[in-house]
């Protein structure tokens, strides 16, 4: 394989000044000549910049001609099932799939690996879908990653399609980064936010950076498909029209031998389902201490909710990471979400901000939860929890 840092011997003079720079300690020195560690070195060309005697260059990555760019078409959507039953992701990337398509004036498609697989595509095509694409294959019955990964691939290599979004859930994120190495193309993960730019045409995929503390907008200009994985409730499902007919592909592939084999699957009864529930009730660090968390869980029992908390107290130890919200912990969308002593970090916002009503109980008046929520209280939540379990 082909180092793509190159360094010319006949120009390098031991001087040590790429060593200084590089932030991997990628380069050292053999002899009076700077030499590269490919396991180490990651390509972000600072070398490159600090050499004095251009000694260091980096091979121009490949790219797609206008031309070639131009045989790419089509909104593509990785719809996830389990046993033949559709993940609640896959609607909601119909949902902005469908907008996407529709400014881009192509094809909406949903793909669908697996096996036994056919009664999926009623659902998808009242979901939006113009054309669906089925890989119904024995070796897809149970996922695994590079057989996923291998299958969406020759799809990919097939069709030419422009975009491709998956979910960012366990599945999407287990092979969605395999696949986009295999079609050679970028991915843009955990993106919050799709839009086409109107200049370019190209898709704006929009991420949390450095912990949440700014948005990043990365296109790919030069290659394609664009594949993105969106974080799951970030978008809302679309209003089904039921009778809806979508063109059914069924493809046959030749699909790689799994590397692993799956024994037996056992389903975790104890997690906490934070998706798919009506109402959450959410502590943050006004709860002072773990004890507290009790009126949490009773107010919880009288709606019929569950609990749910910041990353604060997950790192406090007053709850498990099983019940924490947030761009570290789970994205949700219930129909109510009540938030006790939450401040409202831009971290924790980016997992709850499409609840449908948020209510916010918090002591500071200027907490930056109450700019978000549809109900602000100011007061004690010592006072006000106990109100509602006996109102209740």
């Amino acid at each position: 394989m082909t180092q793509p840092l190159n360094i010319n011997p006949q120009k390098c003079t031991g001087c040590g000044g790429c060593i200084a720079v590089c932030p991997f300690a990628a380069l050292s020195l053999k002899g009076d000549v700077a030499v590269v560690d490919p396991e180490l070195c990651c390509l972000c060309g600072a070398c490159v910049k600090s050499c004095p005697f251009s000694a260091i260059s980096l091979d121009e990555e490949p790219q797609l001609s206008v031309a070639d760019l131009q045989d790419y078409s089509g909104v593509w959507v990785f719809a996830e099932q389990h046993d033949g039953e559709l993940h609640e992701s896959a609607f909601e990337l119909l949902a902005v799939g469908r907008r996407l398509a529709d400014i881009r004036g192509c094809l909406l498609s949903a793909i669908v690996l697996g096996q036994g697989i056919a009664e999926c595509a009623v659902a998808l095509s009242a979901a939006g879908a113009d054309q669906i694409i089925l890989a119904d294959e024995p070796s897809l019955r149970a996922y695994e990653s590079s057989v996923y990964a291998d299958a969406l691939a020759q799809l990919i290599h097939r069709y030419n399609p422009e975009i491709v979004l998956a979910a960012a859930t366990a599945v999407g994120r287990g092979f969605f980064a395999k696949t986009a190495v295999k079609a050679q193309t970028g991915l843009t993960a955990d993106c919050t936010v799709l839009s086409i730019d109107p200049e370019c045409g190209l898709l704006q995929q929009t991420r949390p950076a450095f912990g949440g503390n700014i948005m990043a907008e990365i296109i790919t200009p030069n290659h394609r498909p664009q594949m993105a994985t969106v974080r799951p409730h970030v978008f809302k499902r679309g209003q089904a029209e039921p009778g809806r007919i979508a063109k059914v592909l069924v493809e046959t592939l030749k699909i790689a031998s799994p590397a692993t084999r799956i024994i037996k699957s056992i389903h975790d009864q104890s997690s906490v389902n934070l998706a798919e529930v009506d109402i959450i009730v959410a502590g943050g660090r006004g709860l002072k201490k773990s004890d507290n968390f009790k009126l949490l869980f009773q107010l919880a029992n009288k709606l019929g909710g569950v609990v749910a908390a910041s990353r604060a107290c997950v790192d406090a130890g007053w709850i498990s990471a099983a019940h924490q919200v947030g761009q570290t912990g789970k994205t949700v969308s219930p129909k109510v979400y009540l938030a006790f002593g939450i401040s409202g970090a831009v971290q924790h916002l980016e997992g709850m901000r499409s609840s449908d009503k948020i209510i916010a109980v918090n002591s500071d008046p200027n907490a930056p939860i109450f700019d978000v929520a549809d109900l602000s209280i100011t007061g004690d939540l010592f006072e006000i929890i106990p109100g509602l379990i006996a109102a209740l």
